[in-house]
């Protein structure tokens, strides 16, 4: 008897202590809330065991636990997706591995050129659209600057690299590129494509005298060197060292004149730039015209939010703009084969195949928002490119060039500089009205189609009867 109530009680405080481990039981949960008695056996951290780390499957694996990891995994994801999604035309990001394979296993010129010309494209929507990104952290003055800063790094960064290669066609034909491109291609298609959905588009007459006004001061400043040359008599060395003098003294006036104007944008009269106070419409359904632009004005701005941050956003811009000196390098590298193989010349290049190639991003962004009837957006992305480039980039290599030793000047062939100054007189008539329709787009295109061709039949050999050094 005795050794059954012993083997009854040791069956027993088995039992209770085999279910200390277990969970509460239903009664113990009070108004569908856990007791607060039982608090306290509610585990520290995620995972089945409580503390985190990780547990078996049953099988000896073990399954790891990492919840911070797992979420950074997925946040990188995202910001991935977001950044490759942003434009289209990041589908040509396979390029940019190819172009720098091409480069360093030294294919074929050709093969070098068209790659890496074709991987900028993509690199240039990156570094424009981190930038806008950045502007919305940073706000609206600093954004400005930033802006005009990276608006145009493409251009810039290749001209650097062909600065340092001693270059100075490919660098002058594509300043002088970026500007035509911008006021006669960009501004031509912004004003063609908005035509065909509108009868007439209007924009503010203030902000586009202003930039005409400037972009016709820039246009002085390339006539003034060549007028000079043309009057000297000197030796031609001496020649040379006075239109270096002119355009460094130039430069220097040309970029007070940008900071001036960043102050008259940003600061004391930043409401005339306001995109939203529109002028007055003169059509028949301007007034529903006007509308429509507001509501979609307070849709941009209402989703107008910060995709990366700010140290995202600067971490865009330091890789991007690494691979675009790379792909440059590789690609101005590749120029004097091109052309000896080709018979392209390198003012072509230069001046129509380069721009096209760094401001194909810019182009896309002012169509579109012409085409949703955004002129004053469409204007500020056209005419304001140009005049980053004619006050702020050439100004700033022509600096550059004095510093590191290149005969960098303000002075284009004769040529080229009544080009320019055609192109900015025609578009100043256009654009004085304050109105635009599809015919003045197809003018502008049609002026733009003409030069290109003229550039494609021009030889480099023509510019060397000017006899200006550093200038071949």
């Amino acid at each position: 008897m005795w050794l059954l109530k012993r083997r009854f009680s040791l069956i027993a405080r088995g039992i209770r202590s085999s279910t200390r481990g277990m969970p509460p039981p239903f009664g113990d949960i009070e108004g569908g809330l856990p007791s607060r008695q039982n608090s306290e056996r509610d585990p520290l951290l995620p995972g089945s065991n409580g503390n985190g780390h990780a547990v078996s499957n049953g099988n000896g694996h073990m399954i790891p636990r990492g919840p911070g990891r797992d979420g950074l995994v997925r946040h990188v994801y995202s910001k991935v997706k977001v950044i490759l999604l942003s434009n289209y035309v990041n589908v040509l990001l396979v390029f940019v591995p190819l172009g720098i394979i091409a480069g360093v296993m030294k294919w074929n010129s050709t093969a070098i050129f068209v790659m890496n010309f074709l991987a900028i494209i993509p690199l240039a929507a990156l570094l424009s659209f981190a930038t806008e990104e950045l502007a919305l952290m940073v706000g609206e003055t600093l954004g400005g600057l930033l802006n005009a800063t990276f608006g145009n790094a493409v251009e810039l960064i290749v001209s650097i690299v062909a600065l340092t290669k001693g270059e100075i066609r490919i660098v002058q034909a594509s300043m002088l590129g970026s500007i035509l491109s911008n006021i006669l291609l960009v501004l031509g298609m912004c004003f063609f494509f908005g035509g065909l959905r509108y009868k007439e588009q209007c924009f503010n007459t203030t902000v586009a005298s202003t930039m005409s006004s400037l972009m016709a001061v820039a246009t002085s400043s390339l006539i003034i060197p060549a007028a000079l040359y043309s009057t000297l008599i000197e030796p031609k060395e001496k020649q040379f060292k006075l239109i270096l003098d002119l355009s460094r003294g130039t430069s220097v006036v040309l970029l007070i004149l940008y900071v001036l104007y960043l102050g008259f944008q940003l600061g004391t009269h930043a409401f005339l730039f306001d995109a939203e106070r529109k002028p007055g419409r003169s059509d028949n359904d301007g007034a529903q015209r006007e509308s429509a632009e507001s509501d979609d004005s307070d849709s941009l701005d209402e989703h107008q939010e910060a995709l990366l941050s700010g140290v995202e956003s600067v971490i865009v811009l330091v890789v991007v703009t690494v691979l675009v000196a790379i792909c440059a390098e590789y690609l101005v590298g590749s120029i004097d084969e091109i052309v000896a193989s080709s018979g392209i010349s390198k003012t072509f290049i230069g001046l129509i195949l380069i721009p096209i190639v760094g401001n194909a991003a810019e182009h896309v962004t002012a169509v579109v928002v012409a085409m949703k009837n955004k002129m004053d957006l469409a204007i500020g992305v056209a005419i304001g490119s140009s005049m980053q480039i004619a006050l702020l980039v050439t100004p700033f290599l022509v600096i550059l060039g004095w510093i590191i030793g290149q005969p960098m000047s303000l002075y284009f062939q004769t040529f080229e500089t009544v080009v320019f100054f055609v192109s900015v007189l025609i578009t100043n008539y256009l654009i004085q009205d304050g109105k635009s329709n599809y015919l003045e787009g197809a003018m502008l295109l049609g002026i733009y189609t003409i030069i290109a061709i003229s550039f494609f039949v021009y030889p480099d050999s023509a510019g060397s009867q000017d006899g200006v050094l550093g200038q071949p």
